[in-house]
């Protein structure tokens, strides 16, 4: 059996990874095996084929009965390589039938706003429509032969491209695109002067089919998967970028999707959301005022006159300040109403390493005072003044606060990491809108009146999951 071999590009890699069972493992919903599937497909065209029989012989009562489809033999060398036991091989041919659209020259093209589909996608527009539903249309002739793609409900293909048939029943539209795609069809053009592919030249390609479950699983983790290639390759526009070190711009990109929810498109769909992004933050508030009142009546045993603090109410936010579209389950909400900066308390008398930018960055030895503003492990240290004011260190000891930090604290109910993602990705507007001219000091009302898109609390970690898968990857390309 013929060993695969490792596509050192990202997407080809992770589709390779999809159609050899590589890619997601022990689908609960499986029940049912690739051959089981296969027989159904083929009872399935064998019943539609004896329709059609019978309807001919309406017209021509000598019409020939059709001889059934039977499964293609393959032989033991002819498998390229392994696949799960619950799969199988089959033929193209026995999944899917194709035929030419209908001629359609530029000249004929009448003004309009249907699609016309040609040997390589979308080549005009056109009044009328010979197709009217979304169909999987492969290039016939010329040099983009063989390649694949999804047409509009409305649209027109021509004589230069195949239209496919195929079980919507049993087949996952999107699996069978993203075969066709890694199948390379165009290798199995004709050698002529115009290149063309045939129903001859493609049918016996073999095909790994799955169960229908994991044919939904496959394509449900490739929807969660491929956006961050997308924003990988768009952020990426040289490949000696890659060789040196991951670009700033890269990870941006990737947080950047996800924060516009398009990273957990597919995991929404899946996924009952018990608590919105709306409904988190009127808890997060009405938490936030109710401990504002309690330590205000501790406030007042000292003093009986303390004053009674004005309740925390959202942010209004103005339609014209929203960047960008967030899903219905999100809302919008400003960082100071989720996050405070406090000084931490003070200390004397006792040995504890200074916790300045350069130690925390692991530049410098431990430097060694005895007072000042004690910061314990996990506390969260932001940068107040400086170049790099906004950047933020998780401390990791117990130590005493350089003087150019403060603590950020971060209300419990959300989840840590996503927002310090959030900070992360808005780390050159901090540096960039500083104050003061001598000593840069962090503006903090930017800072607090930076616009985050909060998620329901388990999108959060998914979202963080699925940007910590990413960016090793994102790394390790980059050499």
């Amino acid at each position: 059996m013929a060993k695969i071999k490792k596509d050192t590009n990202l997407r080809k890699s992770i589709l390779q990874a999809a159609i050899t069972g590589q890619l997601i493992s022990n689908v609960k919903e499986e029940t049912k095996t690739g051959k089981q599937l296969l027989d159904k497909i083929i009872e399935e065209r064998n019943k539609k084929l004896l329709v059609q029989w019978e309807e001919a012989k309406k017209k021509n009562p000598k019409a020939k009965k059709p001889a059934p489809i039977v499964a293609s033999e393959i032989t033991e060398d002819e498998i390229p390589f392994e696949i799960p036991k619950s799969w199988c091989w089959c033929r193209l041919g026995d999944l899917i039938q194709i035929k030419s659209g209908d001629g359609l020259t530029s000249t004929q093209m009448k003004d309009g706003s249907i699609p016309v589909y040609g040997g390589n996608g979308i080549t005009g527009y056109h009044n009328d429509a010979n197709i009217h539903e979304e169909t999987i249309v492969i290039g016939r002739v010329g040099f983009y032969c063989g390649s694949v793609h999804l047409t509009e409900k409305e649209a027109w293909v021509t004589d230069n491209a195949f239209i496919s048939n195929y079980s919507k029943n049993y087949l996952n539209r999107n699996y069978l695109i993203t075969v066709l795609r890694q199948l390379d069809l165009g290798k199995q053009q004709n050698k002529t002067a115009q290149p063309v592919v045939s129903g001859k030249k493609i049918y016996p390609m073999l095909f790994p089919l799955p169960p229908l479950a994991v044919q939904n699983a496959i394509v449900a983790k490739l929807e969660e998967v491929l956006p961050l290639v997308d924003a990988y390759e768009n952020a990426v526009l040289q490949k000696e970028e890659l060789k040196t070190a991951l670009p700033d711009k890269v990870k941006k990109a990737i947080l950047q999707e996800a924060i516009q929810g398009k990273l957990t498109k597919s995991w929404r769909k899946t996924t009952t959301i018990e608590e919105s992004g709306k409904q988190l933050l009127d808890r997060i508030i009405e938490e936030r005022n109710a401990k504002l009142l309690a330590d205000w009546e501790e406030a007042k045993k000292k003093n009986p006159k303390a004053k009674k603090p004005a309740p925390i109410v959202a942010s209004e936010i103005t339609e014209d300040e929203i960047p960008f579209e967030i899903p219905k389950s999100w809302c919008w909400c400003r960082l100071g109403e989720i996050c405070k900066l406090t000084d931490g308390e003070k200390i004397q008398d006792i040995k504890l390493p200074l916790l300045d930018a350069k130690y925390l960055r692991g530049k410098k030895e431990a430097e060694y005072i005895s007072s000042g503003k004690l910061a314990k492990p996990n506390d969260l240290l932001i940068l107040v003044d400086g170049e790099n004011s906004g950047e933020v260190f998780i401390n990791k000891e117990e130590g005493i606060m350089g003087s150019t930090f403060k603590k950020l604290n971060i209300v419990n109910e959300l989840y840590l990491p996503y927002v310090l993602q959030f900070i992360a990705l808005n780390k050159d507007l901090l540096r960039n809108s500083k104050k003061g001219a001598a000593i840069p000091h962090l503006n903090k009302d930017i800072f607090f009146g930076l616009l985050l898109p909060l998620p329901p609390l388990a999108e959060q970690e998914k979202i963080v999951e699925i940007i910590e898968q990413m960016l090793p990857l994102c790394e390790k390309l980059g050499g």
